[in-house]
């Protein structure tokens, strides 16, 4: 399938996401929502993809919504938005439910539905000149993307409230020591390192991975006993995985483990 905003393509386990409206800074706008929803879907839908790659093309990983098509909708924006939400909420839904690990490369500016966007991924990877700020409330819109889902799980309620009443610009460096990336690399060496990961995860135990993701998804909501109960039954599924088979043998062997996503 051919899509206008953004590149898609998988190959040896790994599917690679990558944002391609770089003279519009890679805004979101109701194609590249719908796009994102797409291939979202379509990972979700592939056994054979064990990792997820989000990257961009240009100097920005993402500048938010698209302004000037909100713009140009006049009094038909809010019918806009709602149908542009459905799209984006979608996405994410999908990726952060998929078995697959997702990684976010960003560059540049990760501002507004693009923050929202990077916050979503179980790994961000953040250039070291990469900066990061919520945007919404300077352009009088209210935060979407799951950002008041992820943020205030991650780094409180009162900074969160801080980054989208203020709209503070996070440095990475900051970012890093508020929890918001997991890693802070050099510029030139982002792209490269981030398909290192990405590739070095699609060689993993991609139900074990899957099932970390759901169990650490609802702890926030669950009571101790039943969070227990949801760790018994996932680690149960993934023993009697054929990769859970293979760790176990090839730890008491002390050999490499050679998983299959299985």
């Amino acid at each position: 399938m051919t899509y206008k905003t953004l590149r898609f393509a998988t190959e040896d386990g790994l599917a690679r996401i990558t944002l391609s409206r770089p003279d519009n800074a890679n805004a979101l706008d109701l194609t590249m929502m719908r796009e994102l929803m797409q291939v979202a879907i379509a990972c979700d839908e592939d056994a054979s993809v064990r990792a997820i790659l989000i990257d961009s093309e240009g100097r920005l990983f993402c500048a938010g919504g698209d302004l000037a098509e909100f713009a140009r909708a006049g009094d038909e924006l809010p019918k806009l938005l709602k149908e542009a939400t459905v799209y984006l909420h979608a996405a994410i839904s999908r990726l952060v439910r998929t078995r697959a690990p997702v990684i976010a490369a960003v560059q540049g500016h990760a501002a507004g539905a693009g923050f929202s966007l990077a916050m979503a991924c179980d790994l961000v990877l953040a250039a070291a000149s990469s900066r990061f700020t919520m945007a919404y409330t300077r352009a009088g819109l209210v935060p979407d993307g799951g950002s008041t889902y992820f943020l205030p799980r991650v780094i409180g309620r009162r900074r969160a409230l801080e980054l989208m009443l203020t709209n503070r610009t996070l440095s990475a460096a900051e970012a890093l020591d508020w929890g918001l990336v997991t890693r802070v690399v050099e510029d030139d060496q982002l792209a490269a390192e981030a398909l290192r990961l990405a590739r070095e995860i699609a060689q993993g135990p991609t139900g074990a991975f899957g099932g970390v993701k759901r169990v650490v998804l609802c702890s926030e909501s669950e009571t101790l006993e039943s969070q227990m109960e949801i760790e018994a039954r996932a680690i149960a599924d993934a023993a009697r995985s054929a990769d859970g088979q293979e760790g176990i043998r090839a730890f008491l062997a002390k050999k490499p483990p050679r998983f299959s996503g299985r």
